[in-house]
């Protein structure tokens, strides 16, 4: 299996202390404008999904449905996550730039 760019990328803004896990706050990074890229996982509820979708629309915030949410969690280690905000402006290009190049390939 192939390492996963953006599981990594998110591994890398963990450690640099640029991620807001959890949705309590994912939600706060959002608002206070501090998010540069949500990503919310696959497996959340379409409830927490439409959530961040609005949410990231209203804040003009880039969201991504992508991953498990033990995949998620495991590349900022913890055990699950069904969203994450990435507060690295930097970072958050590089991740946006791999989502977008997976979303072409499915």
């Amino acid at each position: 299996m192939k390492r996963d760019s953006v599981l990594s990328l998110i591994g890398i803004a963990k450690k640099a202390g640029k991620v807001a896990s959890g949705e309590f706050q994912t939600e706060q990074a959002v608002k206070s404008g501090k998010a540069g890229l949500v990503v919310v996982s696959e497996e959340a509820s379409e409830n927490t999904k439409k959530k961040f979708r609005n949410m990231c629309d209203f804040y003009r915030t880039p969201v991504y449905i992508y991953g498990g949410k033990e995949q998620l969690g495991a590349a900022i280690g913890c055990e699950f996550r069904a969203s994450l905000a990435v507060t690295d402006e930097g970072l958050s290009r590089s991740i946006e730039k791999n989502l977008k190049c997976k979303g072409r390939e499915e």
